[in-house]
């Protein structure tokens, strides 16, 4: 996107603005869902944590410095909102024990031929515990220390986590 017409966009959203809003959710929404959906358990819940976090976008625009890029700043929200999401349902919607959480790769896609897509698909069955830790570590680059303060886990829980989600990665790999 053009610097001016983003100035343009950002101003407008600072007054309120509706069209300025609308036109700036269009064009970041495929950058912003494709953040959520890797910590969401489907698009149903990505599109509720991109929602959520476009909400602060909007509420936040004045804060936003505009010597760094917009879109990181964007990026970093929406990755926030997604980890307050995991971290407001974990503990009632995933109280089930962890190693009973299997899930099936559907045979559908073979290992040599695993393009982005699929990957986020295979990473998205993981369980939604495994599933936010490997995403924060292998995708986003946090370490297992700054991952126990976001998520209010453990740091020897977020190692755990990750080294389960690599197994069952392998498996589900094998078996795809």
């Amino acid at each position: 996107m053009e610097d001016l017409h983003l100035q343009k966009l950002i101003t407008g959203c600072i007054g309120q603005d509706r069209k300025d809003q609308k036109a700036l959710y269009k064009a970041y929404y495929g950058f912003a869902m494709g953040i959520c959906i890797r910590y969401a358990g489907n698009r149903y819940e990505a599109a509720e944590i991109m929602n959520q976090g476009f909400f602060n976008v909007f509420t936040k625009i004045n804060k936003y410095d505009n010597i760094k890029p917009f879109k990181a700043w964007v990026g970093c929200i929406m990755k926030h909102s997604s980890i307050d999401f995991y971290r407001n349902n974990w503990k009632t919607k995933y109280t089930d024990s962890l190693e009973m959480a299997e899930e099936v790769l559907s045979s559908d896609s073979t290992v040599g031929r695993l393009d982005y897509e699929d990957l986020l698909t295979v990473i998205r069955r993981l369980p939604q515990t495994y599933q936010a830790v490997f995403s924060l570590y292998a995708i986003d680059g946090y370490s297992h220390q700054e991952i126990s303060l976001k998520l209010g886990i453990c740091e020897g829980t977020s190692k755990s986590n990750l080294f389960k989600a690599r197994e069952k990665l392998k498996k589900m790999l094998v078996y795809a």
